[in-house]
């Protein structure tokens, strides 16, 4: 006990020393600061010049923490973007979901809307049982063929749009060679400006969009649909839409999901009618030249008529 009281005697002086001593110098430096003279100014700014430099780390952790602070407020915006755009892809995938079961129905009731009693015009469905599982040829098969009357070079459709032509016919099974293949060529309408183009497969999502009238009146999104010309497929089926790659180069996002190929719809075609006189469609066909009335018979014809007025 007695040391422990020895210690405390000990330690207090010290304190109170040290506490005078600190008081003294905050006194010194209220003072200096407070004369106003040319030589204690000088002094201030010697003592300024010597001591502030040395403190400068003192400001580093400061620095960093503001900075920590702006970048925590950064943040924190960032967050509550993300999370706001979040949300909004949450809702556009629903409406995207939306828009695709309110296409894949408006189809199906254009399909049946379509109904016509030529079985030419009709459609055989099927189911797609397996893919040709190589990078050079992108096709896949379907359960119906030669017995479901099935011919070479048919469409094929899913729910949304074109998806390839019949290439190769079995007795039970049929082969269709998709749009993406390097060897598919199809002559498509770009609308709304009308523009002709052939779409070529080079196994990619995109298909290459070649050999268009004029590039400058495309733009990206517009409509892309068969033209029917040389009577491959009918006119008027949906292919997609436009894109344009980051070269410049014109693409067709096509329409039909080619993740999800289950079903496909093989259009029943034929040959278009040939017209040959294609003049009688212009000029209608020349009539006998009507003969001219005798004179003679027109002047009995004239004296019969006064004998009967007379009478």
């Amino acid at each position: 006990m007695a040391r422990d009281r020895t210690e405390l005697d000990y330690v207090s002086p010290l304190r109170r020393i040290g506490l005078g001593a600190l008081i003294l110098l905050c006194l010194g430096v209220f003072l200096l600061w407070r004369i106003d003279s040319p030589r204690v100014e000088r002094i201030r700014a010697d003592l300024v010049d010597r001591v502030v430099p040395r403190f400068e780390w003192v400001s580093v952790p400061v620095r960093r923490m503001a900075d920590m602070v702006r970048d925590f407020q950064s943040y924190q915006r960032l967050h509550a973007q993300n999370r706001d755009l979040r949300r909004e892809l949450q809702q556009m995938k629903a409406w995207r979901e939306a828009a695709v079961q309110l296409e894949q129905q408006n189809a199906k009731l254009l399909a049946l809307n379509n109904v016509r009693l030529d079985p030419r015009l009709t459609s055989v469905s099927g189911v797609v049982i397996a893919d040709s599982g190589s990078p050079f040829r992108q096709s896949v098969l379907l359960n119906v063929g030669a017995r479901d009357g099935i011919v070479d070079g048919w469409a094929t459709m899913d729910g949304l749009g074109l998806v390839g032509r019949i290439s190769g016919v079995g007795k039970n099974t049929a082969r269709v060679l998709l749009l993406t293949d390097p060897s598919s060529r199809i002559p498509v309408t770009v609308q709304p400006s009308g523009q002709r183009a052939m779409l070529m497969g080079d196994n990619s999502a995109l298909p290459q969009l070649g050999f268009v009238e004029d590039p400058d009146l495309i733009r990206a999104g517009d409509r892309v649909v068969s033209s029917g010309d040389g009577g491959l497929f009918p006119a008027g089926l949906l292919v997609g839409e436009v894109a344009v790659a980051a070269s410049g180069q014109l693409r067709v996002r096509l329409a039909a999901d080619y993740q999800r190929l289950e079903f496909l719809r093989v259009l029943r075609s034929h040959s278009a009618e040939v017209i040959d006189e294609t003049g009688a469609l212009l000029i209608p066909p020349q009539l006998p030249p009507v003969p001219a009335p005798d004179p003679a018979e027109t002047g009995e014809l004239e004296a019969t008529e006064e004998g009967g007025s007379g009478g």
